[in-house]
């Protein structure tokens, strides 16, 4: 279990107040990491800091605009200033709509890319940076199960996941041999706002959805962060540039 141990480590997670970037924050403080959380929402980064401390760990709310390259930086020099150091980047910013393809606007288009690929790009080069000079880090993306498949209802958002597993491999092909390990998680339908709401709004019910896998059922925030926790931690330190699909195993047309 000592591999797994995070105690005296800093952890930065995006999208940390609410789904799995909550879930996965959570699980890495009660392994022992001090956590700072970004998102550019402040009530639900409070909230959950609150959470953390609770376990006894650090924590610190970190509003931020993942999209803006400024602003990571921002977030990596405040992390230093406050923590000290910077031992893991769990990259959890993301999201988009899901429509047709015609509908979506050039506008549209720039954003979903931005926030689900630009801000993997900008954050990973800012964190990195402390990591190398110390010579150990690991940085989680979380990707889809939808830049694994074919999906014209999500077109924009599964091209710029399927972008973040090859920022992955690219990064961890620099960067591994210098300390710094790069892994993805591919994730199916777990039960996130961002998703259920989403489903809902489609007249979709969000278990019917989980059915569609092996387990039959949606998975947990914090399941997939178990599956950050092996990726931030030394249980993981042979395995670089890898994208886990995490989505419940496959279901009756072998997906």
């Amino acid at each position: 279990m000592s591999r797994f141990d995070l105690t005296g480590r800093v952890a930065v997670v995006t999208g940390g107040g609410t789904g799995i970037g909550r879930g996965a924050a959570l699980v890495l403080a009660e392994y022992g990491a001090d956590v700072v959380l970004a998102a550019r929402r402040p009530e639900p980064l409070e909230s959950t800091v609150n959470e953390i401390r609770a376990l006894g760990r650090r924590a610190l709310a970190v509003p931020t605009d993942v999209t803006d390259p400024d602003r990571c930086q921002d977030l990596v020099d405040t992390t230093l200033g406050e923590l000290g150091r910077l031992d893991i980047l769990v990259n959890c910013a993301g999201g988009a709509e899901t429509k047709s393809l015609a509908q979506w606007t050039e506008e549209e288009w720039h954003q979903v890319v931005a926030l689900n690929l630009g801000s993997v790009w900008f954050l990973s080069r800012c964190a990195a940076k402390p990591m190398l000079a110390q010579g150990k880090g690991a940085i989680v993306n979380i990707s889809s199960g939808a830049s694994l498949l074919s999906m014209p209802q999500a077109a924009p958002y599964a091209a710029s996941k399927a972008g973040v597993n090859s920022l992955t491999g690219s990064m961890a092909a620099a960067w591994t041999r210098k300390g710094v390990r790069v892994n993805a998680i591919a994730v199916g339908a777990v039960r996130a706002a961002t998703l259920v709401d989403d489903l809902e709004r489609l007249g979709i019910d969000p278990d019917s959805v989980g059915g569609t896998n092996a387990s039959g059922r949606l998975g947990e925030p914090d399941e997939i962060g178990h599956g950050v926790l092996f990726f931030a931690s030394d249980a993981s330190g042979f395995c670089s540039g890898q994208t886990l699909y995490m989505h419940g195993g496959p279901g009756p047309a072998g997906i």
